[in-house]
């Protein structure tokens, strides 16, 4: 199963100020701040939605297609993800702007300060995926996760008129999209990903009922936090998974990235959607233990033994038989 996963490109900067942001303002001086700090370190991670779900995907032995817009800076990152099974010669290189970036500043209370620069994100919108199907022979599925809005929407109507199945995954900017934006870019998807409280908003904006949205999308999956998630189809009783036992909770950032890869990931091998959340699952568990989103290290024999552990030994059998044969 040939899937292209579409969504932004990113590095994270990170940097730790010892002190309080509170005590460096002054209160009749609020309208005319200029404030600089002297960091106690800086931590650069790859990230970026799009990234994230490609190098789970490759993880777990599925090359996925990687989509997006990116910059001359992206050498090292692409290097990154090619030895770790992401085929990204569909990446755009913007000849102008850099790889979008977040530059975040925390303080000793856990107050952050932060910017994010959208820059080469922004030229997502001028990918044609038709181009990248003749590449690679065809597109059985496009996963549409968070990037510049403009390109979700022309991504969306391109699997649309070209009869692509496609998968809805609004996350990060559901809040700026509209009600007419949303029902677009849901409407026919053959899977609609969002959490529990992105559902509910969905509804909002769309003015539609649950109900009317699983008419409109063929699988509704939707995660629950540390309850797992539910897998909705019309006509169908639901399925609900529960999360493998954690051994630490280090991070949470890109758990619904890691999901999604496992989720996927069981799409491309041909399993039920059952033994596909508990995958999503599993990894997402690996992800939450360990400090950035693409720093886990996926080792089989381990996987097995905590998938076994949390679902069975007939669903760990089953995915067993797709998992690569290093470790």
């Amino acid at each position: 199963m040939r899937i292209a996963v579409t969504g932004s490109i990113a590095t994270d900067h990170l940097m730790n100020f010892p002190g309080r942001f509170a005590d460096q303002f002054v209160a009749d001086q609020l309208h005319n701040v200029s404030l600089s700090f002297l960091v106690d370190s800086l931590d650069v991670r790859r990230g970026g939605v799009g990234a994230n779900i490609a190098f789970g995907m490759g993880q777990l032995g599925v090359r996925p297609v990687l989509v997006g817009a990116a910059g001359n800076d992206f050498g090292e990152y692409r290097a990154w993800l090619e030895r770790h099974g992401v085929d990204t010669a569909s990446v755009r290189i913007s000849e102008v702007l850099h790889t979008a970036r977040f530059i975040c500043t925390t303080d000793a209370d856990h107050n952050q300060i932060g910017s994010f620069y959208t820059g080469a994100m922004s030229e997502a919108r001028l990918i044609e995926l038709q181009h990248v199907a003749e590449r690679i022979g065809g597109l059985d599925l496009v996963s549409i996760g968070a990037d510049d809005p403009e390109a979700m929407l022309r991504h969306t109507e391109e699997c649309r008129t070209r009869g692509i199945p496609f998968a809805a995954d609004f996350s990060q900017q559901i809040a700026r999209m509209d009600g007419e934006d949303i029902r677009i870019l849901l409407d026919g998807a053959a899977y609609l990903f969002s959490n529990e409280y992105e559902k509910g908003l969905i509804e909002t904006k769309t003015g539609w009922t649950a109900a009317e949205i699983l008419d409109r999308v063929g699988t509704r999956v939707t995660t629950l936090g540390a309850q797992g998630v539910r897998v909705e189809r019309k006509g169908e009783p639901a399925i609900e998974v529960g999360c493998p036992e954690e051994d630490a909770k280090v991070d949470p950032t890109g758990v619904g990235d890691a999901f999604r890869a496992g989720f996927l990931s069981g799409l491309a091998w041909g399993v039920s959607l059952e033994r596909a959340a508990q995958t999503g699952c599993m990894l997402a568990t690996l992800v939450i233990e360990t400090l950035g989103t693409q720093e886990y290290e996926l080792r089989r024999a381990h996987f097995l033994e905590r998938f076994t552990k949390a679902y069975g030994d007939t669903a760990a059998q089953e995915v067993k038989l797709h998992l690569g044969a290093s470790d």
